[in-house]
């Protein structure tokens, strides 16, 4: 069985570097990909990512900004860990109700735990934005990190469906 991996972009193209997933994204898609890789180009949609999934995925990679307090640019991998709604104050579990169209990725992912559909592994490829005012062009050091991203993602999704073919493999012949 091929491992399913869904790759979003997320941001907003039209304040500079949080544009930087979307970027990433159009530029990944230029590039081979392993079996059973999906892309989705969400932007602000965060309900789009939520429906894709449901789909059924054995992991998700997220391209976005993030501010993580480090020198623009900078690109980090994160593994992410969601909480259980259930867990969540009140006034959290109501801002899930708000418009789903719109909602950060963090609000997704936790309605896709929510609704059983969220994959058991999730990752976050953020760059650090340097600009995030009106304009559609990232700054030099943003764009220079999609760059670096693009073979940073070919690399985790190949591993992941290496990984994911090397555990169907030995469970069938057991």
């Amino acid at each position: 069985m091929t491992a399913r991996t869904l790759v979003v972009g997320v941001g907003n193209d039209l304040l500079r570097d949080d544009g930087f997933g979307i970027v990433a994204l159009r530029r990944l898609a230029a590039e081979p990909l392993p079996p059973g890789v999906q892309l989705l180009e969400a932007g602000i949609a965060g309900i789009a990512v939520v429906q894709e999934l449901v789909a059924g995925y054995d992991a998700l990679v997220i391209l976005d900004a993030a501010d993580r307090g480090v020198s623009p640019g900078a690109v980090q991998l994160l593994s992410v860990e969601v909480p259980d709604p259930v867990t969540l104050r009140a006034e959290d579990r109501l801002a899930l109700m708000a418009d789903m169209h719109q909602a950060v990725p963090s609000l997704a992912l936790i309605l896709a735990r929510a609704l059983d559909v969220l994959p058991p592994r999730v990752f976050i490829l953020g760059c650090q934005p340097g600009d995030t005012e009106l304009g559609m062009e990232l700054t030099h050091a943003v764009a220079a990190a999609v760059e670096e991203a693009v073979p940073r993602v070919l690399d985790l999704v190949r591993h992941l469906h290496d990984e994911r073919t090397s555990v169907t493999t030995l469970t069938s012949v057991a």
